[in-house]
């Protein structure tokens, strides 16, 4: 009797010896599992996260803030009678540049973020939009603005100065500048459309005028 008690402890010690490793080698592989899913997901947030962080340690920030819908209105205001091509600096998501093709300009946005860059010529594609807008990953500062009758910024105030220096050395006398969210310090605006965030400066070159005297393009 005392026999077979010790062979029914020694089959459940074996029994048990097996679950236990089977539930060890399990958790092993789980853990495993948890490990690369975390990798995953942290390598993903750092692909997704540092185009926004980036822009944070250059010189100038430039933020994404979308246009609201009474921004990209007033900008097409101060578009109107408007042709030709436009380039919108700093275009985010591409709303501008879209809602300008739709309107007939040759438009075209350049932004530093890749991702921003890649949606916005997925929605040009999908709204049948890709032979009037353009989306280039270029960076402001490298790039030239002469070629384009019709200029767009979303600025901040840090930038706005060398900016309308640029401006001034590229633009051909028949260009506009429509200004978002900030304007230029120096220079007085043609027009004013909006109010608060919304609000837009208009600026053509050929009558510019800076509050040191008289700055038109000549041509």
């Amino acid at each position: 009797m005392a026999s077979q008690d010790m062979i029914q402890d020694m089959i459940l010690e074996k029994s048990l010896g097996i679950d236990e490793a089977s539930r060890t080698k399990k958790r092993g592989k789980a853990g495993l599992i948890l490990v690369g899913v975390s990798g995953a997901l942290l390598a993903g947030l750092y692909a997704v996260a540092t185009p926004f962080i980036l822009p944070a340690l250059r010189k100038v920030c430039l933020p994404f803030v979308p246009a609201t819908t009474v921004q990209i209105e007033n900008v097409l205001k101060a578009l109107k009678g408007r042709s030709g091509t436009l380039i919108d600096i700093g275009s985010g998501d591409g709303r501008i540049v879209l809602e300008a093709a739709k309107n007939g300009f040759q438009s075209v946005g350049v932004e530093l973020n890749p991702w921003l860059v890649w949606y916005s010529k997925l929605t040009a594609r999908l709204r049948g939009l890709g032979n009037h807008a353009s989306f280039y990953r270029q960076d402001l500062w490298k790039m030239r603005t002469h070629p384009f009758q019709n200029v767009v910024i979303f600025g901040v105030p840090q930038m706005m100065s060398p900016l309308a220096d640029k401006l001034l050395t590229e633009l051909n006398s028949d260009s506009r500048v429509v200004a978002c969210r900030f304007p230029f310090p120096h220079w007085v605006p043609h027009q004013t459309i909006g109010e608060g965030v919304d609000m837009v400066w208009v600026y053509n070159m050929d009558t510019l005028v800076t509050i040191n005297g008289l700055d038109g393009l000549d041509g």
